[in-house]
């Protein structure tokens, strides 16, 4: 499967509507509400580690959402969903925090991605669809990014390359939808076992400085000589 959103324009967050399925992801100890396609992460690139981004990414930004339009409308002629759509997402780069020696494509002052936008319903209840594990990328918040370039756009090379970023802090503020302190995405993550070494884990909590300091760190070991 494709990179996390390369698959948004997808319907696997219709078809899972329309099955009745949600993923009920538990925050906390008041809980987080259920979210339709939060909990289903199948990335085919590596994403969660310092090692990873350095490896597969072209850059890694701090990004703000500016603007955003509904795109890749799907119709459904039976069921509850009437239809369902994505988001084309307009960013600004406000940081560019590392990039690959050799980038396949450089990065502007904005650049478009797709993500996950709307279910609409037959009854007129129109909900968010959301991506496995990560944020919306919703305006009025911020986000770490890890970038390449697919299909002649961008997109981040998985779930795991997302990040929130409010504050400029890792894993502070929108994700799966909802305004989260870095604790709450932790546990949303379920990435608390000891052995998750996910940047986003680590780094919890932390500012861009932290980020960059792991990424030319991570680069510094992949460059050197093997013994």
């Amino acid at each position: 499967m494709t990179a996390l959103l390369d698959r948004i324009g997808r319907p696997v967050a219709a078809v899972l509507a329309v099955a009745g399925i949600a993923a009920a992801v538990l925050v906390g100890g008041g809980g987080l509400d259920t979210v339709v396609g939060c909990g289903i992460a199948d990335d085919d690139r590596p994403s969660r580690t310092a090692e990873d981004w350095v490896t597969h990414a072209d850059h890694v930004v701090v990004a703000t959402p500016t603007a955003e339009r509904d795109t890749g409308r799907r119709d459904f002629t039976e069921g509850a969903l009437r239809y369902a759509t994505d988001r084309t997402v307009t960013f600004r780069t406000d940081d560019v925090l590392w990039s690959a020696k050799s980038p396949r494509h450089s990065l502007g002052e904005n650049f478009d991605m797709v993500a996950a936008g709307w279910q609409v319903y037959r009854n007129g209840t129109r909900t968010k669809a959301t991506t496995a594990y990560a944020p919306r990328l919703e305006t009025g918040h911020t986000y770490l990014l890890a970038l390449r370039r697919a299909d002649d756009r961008w997109t981040v090379l998985g779930e795991g390359a997302a990040v929130p970023f409010d504050d400029r802090t890792v894993a502070r503020g929108e994700w799966c939808g909802r305004v989260l302190g870095e604790e709450n995405v932790a546990r949303g993550e379920r990435f608390s076992r000891t052995d998750d070494r996910s940047l986003e884990k680590l780094l919890a909590g932390r500012d861009g400085q932290a980020v960059k300091r792991a990424l030319d760190s991570a680069g510094a070991k992949a460059s050197a000589p093997k013994p």
